[in-house]
């Protein structure tokens, strides 16, 4: 292989950062601000944003230093060096466990959301199952293609939301945001354990980091990359607390699909704006299964390096399939996707910072 051809098969640190954006901004962006008005009970919720957002970057940045030891080695390589073959495996199959869960809820939001604001009679079964599809497809093709599909989609996501909010000045009540600063601290840091399971995304840097043109550069890409929703997520709480005050925030099961609904595109020559902003939002949740799917085949075939993708996937594909449809209804869905959430803190933030500490300690580093 030519240096121009494996420069082409590497990215960048604003790629990375990108990366981070896409798949932090996915079905908790919908959701999130339900969640803090009903922690904080105030506009004050964005101080928990901010909060959340700090130790992210803080967390992402140890788990950026970890895989930068490390240069184009996988997860389950470096493991292997900082403990033994035999945790690493533990470890590594853990993981992929974790990333198909992750996968399954992703999907499972994309039947629920579809068929409440889209599909009105189509089963949510279908609308899972092709989903599942596009998504397996894009999988199994090039990874560097897959993961520059986020340079193309994000954007226009962020210039949708954009637009979105700015229709919705118009309706932003001041009355509903006073009085400021009114919550307690006990409340602020409930809002910030609250939205912290929305910003669950930035650990791809631990698989991520071996394309990576300059590996030492990770920790910059996942500030960068955390940065976009940070920014986001204060916005679109600000608004919705601003549209519809704190008290009516806390009954809607997706506030951010319901601020979209009230945009008035001035003439009246278009309706359903909602639509079309989850239109879009599908491209953002789309790359964001699609990564996850593909780290969880990244990290079986650094296991098992004889077995193709292609047979990763196929025989993944009807399991992330049957634990999506478990939820009976929303309560068991939104349990679900707490459960993921938790597991995820002690498996891909827990332990790696364990074994950071651990590589420090022993000085092993690895060698491009």
């Amino acid at each position: 292989m030519s240096a121009e051809t494996l420069a082409e098969k590497m990215i960048s640190k604003n790629h990375m950062g990108i990366n981070i954006a896409s798949v932090t901004i996915g079905v908790g962006i919908l959701t999130f601000p339900r969640s803090l008005a009903k922690a904080t009970g105030a506009f004050d919720g964005w101080i928990s944003v901010v909060i959340s957002g700090l130790c992210a970057c803080l967390i992402g940045w140890l788990l950026a230093k970890l895989a930068a030891r490390f240069p184009r080695q996988s997860f389950f390589e470096y493991s292997s060096m900082i403990a033994s073959k035999p945790i690493a495996y533990i470890l590594t199959f853990l993981v992929c466990i974790y990333t198909m869960l992750f996968v399954s809820f992703e999907i499972r939001a994309i039947g629920n959301i579809a068929k409440q604001y889209l599909f009105y009679n189509t089963p949510v079964e279908m609308i899972t199952l092709s989903f599942l599809l596009i998504v397996q497809y894009s999988v199994i093709g090039s990874r560097i293609a897959m993961l520059r599909l986020n340079l193309l989609f994000l954007p226009v996501v962020l210039v949708v939301m954009f637009v979105v909010l700015l229709f919705t000045t118009q309706l932003f009540d001041i009355q509903n945001v006073r009085p400021f600063f009114s919550s307690d601290w006990r409340s602020l840091l409930e809002g910030s354990r609250v939205v912290g399971l929305s910003y669950s995304g930035f650990e791809i840097i631990l698989f991520y980091t071996m394309l990576m043109k300059k590996p030492q550069e990770g920790a910059k890409a996942v500030t960068l990359g955390l940065s976009i929703p940070i920014l986001l997520y204060m916005t679109i709480y600000m608004f919705a607390i601003g549209v519809f005050s704190a008290e009516v925030a806390t009954n809607l099961t997706y506030p951010t699909i319901e601020l979209a609904k009230e945009v008035e595109i001035p003439g009246g020559f278009f309706e359903r704006v909602e639509s079309v902003f989850f239109t879009i939002w599908i491209m953002t949740i789309f790359n964001t299964c699609a990564m996850w799917l593909d780290i969880t085949v990244l990290n079986l075939s650094s296991m098992f390096n004889k077995v193709r993708k292609t047979f990763w996937v196929l025989i993944l594909s009807p399991m992330i399939y049957f634990v999506a449809m478990l939820p009976q209804n929303l309560v068991d869905f939104f349990a679900f996707a707490d459960s993921i959430t938790y597991f995820g803190m002690i498996l891909v933030y827990l332990c790696p910072i364990l074994l950071f500490l651990i590589a420090v300690i022993r000085g092993v580093k690895g060698h491009e």
